[in-house]
């Protein structure tokens, strides 16, 4: 049988390491994500377009600018406040609080400093505002099943707790 090539329809599973612009990994994936090619699942920074076309075993690497990958900071979604307005169990860095704004729309905010009796959240995703280098590898290109965009890639995914590369 011969290979066969990521393309619209196909079931890819890939694993994945993201670098920041001084070489550090900031996320790695030794667990394939898997996804057929073309359904709703959409890659960072145009990956998609750079790995269509590739066989298992074969590696793409792509520089992404902030804009490419997730964005500029924006600084009107970091928010400081007095800590002793903030409940006991959001008290540490990293705690995850979510946060509706007048239109009822729910976004995650994250504890990212706590100093001198005041607590600041950031609504940023972790990786805006970086220069990323994603390094992906294909593990596995196969026909895909029937149904089986609806419960891979984004759907296989259960409310993130930390940055993906979907």
């Amino acid at each position: 049988m011969s290979e066969q090539t990521v393309q619209p329809g196909k079931y890819v599973g890939l694993t994945y390491t993201i670098m920041d612009d001084q070489g550090s990994v900031v996320e790695q994936h030794d667990v394939p994500l898997g996804f057929v090619y073309g359904s709703d699942t959409e890659l960072v920074g145009g990956m998609d377009k750079a790995i269509l076309g590739k066989q298992v075993g074969e590696e793409v690497e792509v520089k992404l600018g902030p804009e490419e990958a997730y964005g500029e900071r924006d600084p009107s979604l970091t928010f400081t406040d007095d800590l002793d307005n903030v409940p006991p169990q959001f008290r540490k860095i990293g705690a995850e609080v979510q946060m509706q704004n007048e239109a009822g729309e729910v976004k995650t905010f994250y504890v990212t400093g706590i100093q001198d009796d005041k607590l600041t959240v950031d609504g940023n995703h972790p990786l805006a505002g970086k220069t990323l280098t994603i390094k992906v590898k294909i593990v596995e290109v196969r026909d895909a099943r029937p149904g089986e965009e609806k419960v891979s890639g984004i759907h296989a995914v259960q409310a993130p707790t930390h940055p993906t590369i979907n």
